[in-house]
């Protein structure tokens, strides 16, 4: 009876990242796409895609474990989907990897020029690397869920 639907899970998700610190992800996923691009361009030639894919998905891992780590952190809601989420954490990492995928399928759609498919397959693989990484780092945090009670 204690069984929650996929909406909620979603929704505790969601509440969990209410509070996860945007502007350090997005500068930390700026300076690793604007630095892998550099890279790839002394190296390569350049691989835009490739760095703004990496950007992305650091982007979504900075959100995510940040949102995890102070679980005490914040109001009443935020704190118990925090808990929630260090509790359940390969359920949790589902919206992360799910913005990944919405944010990088457009990326690889228009600059990679891979079609339709191509896209979607690279984005789903990108998606699922941010699913396993998030979700390994959550739980290995699970001690703060312990010791914020």
């Amino acid at each position: 009876m204690n069984e929650i639907s996929r909406r909620d899970e979603i929704s505790l998700s969601g509440a969990a990242l209410r509070g996860a610190p945007w502007t350090a992800a997005a500068i930390g996923g700026g300076v690793t796409a604007a630095a892998g691009f550099g890279v790839s361009l002394l190296t390569e030639g350049g691989d835009l895609v490739w760095a703004l894919g990496l950007g992305i998905s650091l982007f979504a891992l900075i959100a995510a474990i940040g949102a995890v780590s102070k679980p005490d952190v914040g109001d009443r809601v935020t704190r118990q989907a925090r808990l929630w989420s260090l509790k359940h954490p390969w359920r949790f990492s589902l919206l992360p990897a799910g913005i990944v995928a919405v944010l990088d399928y457009p990326v690889q759609l228009v600059l990679d020029g891979e079609g339709v498919f191509g896209s979607a397959w690279d984005a789903a693989w990108h998606s699922a690397l941010v699913y396993l990484i998030s979700a390994v780092l959550t739980l290995t945090m699970q001690g703060r869920a312990r010791s914020s009670r």
